[in-house]
Parts: C-alpha cells; sequence; structure tokens
C-alpha cells in the first residue's frame, strides 16, 4: 500500500524511493555499506519489469548506467567511498554528454579503503564534481530514512529535468539504521520531453549523437557554456532546513547524519538557555549560499560541524564572508560521534 508504514533501513528507504520513481535499471556491485541497496534491487527490480545487473566492477556499473540514461531509461547505481571513485571517468561523461542518472554514495571512511563506518569525507568528491573537466552534480543529502525516500523521487526528477546526473550522499549511518517511514507514490513521473534527445533507434527520423567529445572550433566552449548556464539555473532548487535559528546567537551548520546528531545537542543546550540553532543545507550542491549569508547579516555567529577534517567548512565561510566566519569542529573518521561529543565544541563557539 502506498500509504502503509514501513520500519526500514535508510538503505531501503532509498531503494523503495527509485522504485516509486520509475527507476527501471540497476547497476551495481557489492561494497559495505551500501551492500542492501543492490541486494534489494535483485530481488524487487524484476518483479516491477525492470533489469538489475551486478557488474564485474564499478568502472562497468556506471559506464551501464552512462548507456541507460542515454536511452532515456531511468536507471540508478550506487556504492560506497573507494568504489564511487572508480565510476568517476563516467559520471564526468555523463555531465559532458548531459545523461540524466542518479547515483547513491553511502559514505565510508577513508582514505584509501578506510574502514567500514561512518564519514562525510566524500563532500568535496560530490560537490566539486570529482572527475575531470568543469561540471557539477546536484547533490542531496538526506538526513532521515524518510528523507532518504523522498530525496530519491527528487533525485530522479532533477536529472530528466535537467539532464545531468544526481548524486544522493549519506553515510554508513543513515544507511543501516532503521526508523519509520511512510513511502508514497508520485501522481506522474515527468519525462521532460526525453524522446527528443534519447538514443532508441533512428527509424521515421534523423541519427542523433550523445557524446561528450567536442572538437570543432569553439564547440567544446559552447558546451560549458550551456553546462554552466544549468548549474547557475539550480538555484531555484536549493533546499535547506532551519531550526531554532531565530533567536539563536550561535548556528550550527551540519549535514546528513551529523545534522541528526547535532540536533538532539541543541536540544538538550537550550533546555539549559544556551541560544542555539542549527542550519542544515539538504542540497549540498547547490549550496544555500543566500540563506545563510541572511543570517549572516543578522549578526549570529556560526560552527560548521562535520564527520571529517573540515570541507563543506569552505562553502559556510564563503557564504558568510562578507558579515561574518564559521568556527569548524571536525569528528575524524574511524570515530562514532554522540550529541554529548558536541556540547563542549558548541559551548567553546558560543564563549567565543
Amino acid at each position: 500500500m502506498a500509504n502503509e508504514r514501513l520500519f526500514i533501513k535508510g538503505n531501503e528507504a532509498i531503494s523503495r524511493g527509485a522504485l516509486a520513481a520509475g527507476c527501471k535499471c540497476f547497476f551495481g556491485y557489492p561494497i559495505t555499506p551500501q551492500n542492501d541497496i543492490p541486494e534489494f534491487f535483485s530481488e524487487e527490480m524484476l518483479k516491477t519489469g525492470g533489469d538489475f545487473v551486478q557488474a564485474e566492477s564499478e568502472i562497468a556499473a556506471a559506464n551501464m548506467l552512462l548507456g541507460a540514461g542515454a536511452a532515456g531509461i531511468r536507471a540508478m547505481s550506487s556504492s560506497s567511498s573507494p568504489g564511487m571513485s572508480l565510476k568517476q571517468e563516467a559520471i564526468s561523461y555523463m555531465a559532458g554528454s548531459r545523461v540524466p542518472a542518479v547515483l547513491v554514495n553511502i559514505v565510508r571512511g577513508g582514505p584509501g579503503l578506510g574502514d567500514i563506518g561512518p564519514s562525510q569525507g566524500d563532500y568535496y568528491q560530490s560537490t566539486r564534481g570529482g572527475g575531470h573537466g568543469d561540471y557539477r552534480l546536484f547533490v542531496l543529502a538526506p538526513s532521515t530514512a524518510q528523507e532518504a525516500y523522498d530525496l530519491t523521487i527528487k533525485a530522479f526528477d532533477v536529472a530528466f529535468k535537467y539532464r545531468t546526473p544526481v548524486m544522493i550522499q549519506g553515510d554508513a549511518i543513515l544507511g543501516q539504521m532503521k526508523e519509520p517511514i511512510v513511502p508514497w507514490i508520485p501522481e506522474t513521473l515527468n519525462n521532460y520531453d526525453v524522446d527528443t534527445w534519447c538514443l532508441h533507434g533512428t527509424k521515421g527520423r534523423k541519427e542523433r549523437l550523445v557524446k561528450s567529445l567536442f572538437l570543432n572550433d569553439g564547440e567544446l566552449a559552447a558546451q560549458n557554456l550551456s553546462l554552466q548556464a544549468t548549474y547557475d539555473s539550480w538555484t531555484s532548487e536549493v533546499m535547506y532546513e532551519e531550526f531554532e535559528c531565530a533567536d539563536a546567537e550561535l548556528i550550527i551548520v551540519a549535514f546528513g547524519s551529523i545534522a541528526r546528531i547535532t540536533k538532539s545537542t541543541i536540544r538538550t543546550l537550550r533546555a539549559k538557555g544556551h541560544k542555539v540553532g542549527l542550519f542544515r543545507p539538504i542540497t549540498l550542491y547547490p549550496f544555500p549560499n543566500e540563506a545563510l549569508e541572511n543570517l549572516a547579516k543578522q549578526g549570529k555567529k556560526f560552527l560548521t560541524i562535520e564527520h571529517n577534517l573540515g570541507q563543506m567548512v569552505d562553502d559556510v565561510r564563503l557564504a558568510v564572508r562578507r558579515h561574518a566566519d564559521s568556527d569548524f569542529f571536525g569528528f575524524l573518521p574511524g570515530n562514532l560521534p554522540s550529541p554529548i561529543d558536541c556540547e563542549e565544541p558548541i559551548l567553546k563557539a558560543l564563549k567565543a
């Protein structure tokens, strides 16, 4: 039932959201902690008349995704950090070819093989493109299992609206935790004139090319200008959450699972009379610069908390730079943060 309440992992919520969004192909390769996603699709995708392929490698899976997207098919691939690194060449080709696709990165600790615990160390990779050339990914960062479901549906809509690869970035906490969700099915799935550009045979029409190679004089420059115009238009899609920000003296900026943890800390500190709020970017790219700057104009202080050595803090500082700065506190990948661990750095920033 579409309105049935389910108690499931974040990974399964992403998978169910993809099916609700009309995903018909999944290409993947096993790596912890995202294995629940291909495991789910290996059984459920076939029931919907779609196709599941466990590829021979992450590289192969990403190139299969490129092919499916070029054919106008709603398709998805998922992995965790080292596997996502292997997909970068194909992702760059998708961006350069304007191919819609959805990718999921359930981030684990790094660099290298790291561990299988949570991390936010792939922020740069996701928001700066990750592969070669001038391109961006639309990046969504859910914080709950319900958001994991909802934002996966949005990811497919954005991918086909703008003909772009979209990244959903979670981590081992989001992927493995269980909580209730209420699934829903979109009333309509907008294909955004996919038949005007996709490759599905040339019978009855002129041949088409979906490509990222532009060798004629000025051709690549024109393509990059077109891509940049698309990225600039994404500001209309910015998403964020403000929690207890109205009277806050200090704004904590955090995303994903760390935002959940800091929200618990803020509730505790609020009960003790400390005026602290949370600003949570939901779209990591496009980043909610304007909303953060508006808070900075009000004279508020900022503390960015991440599960890495400092990545999103660069974007926070750029957003508020005309009016304020941001302190930073980072949990080291390999450690599992708790709300209590956030108290000391928050209280220190309040006194600064």
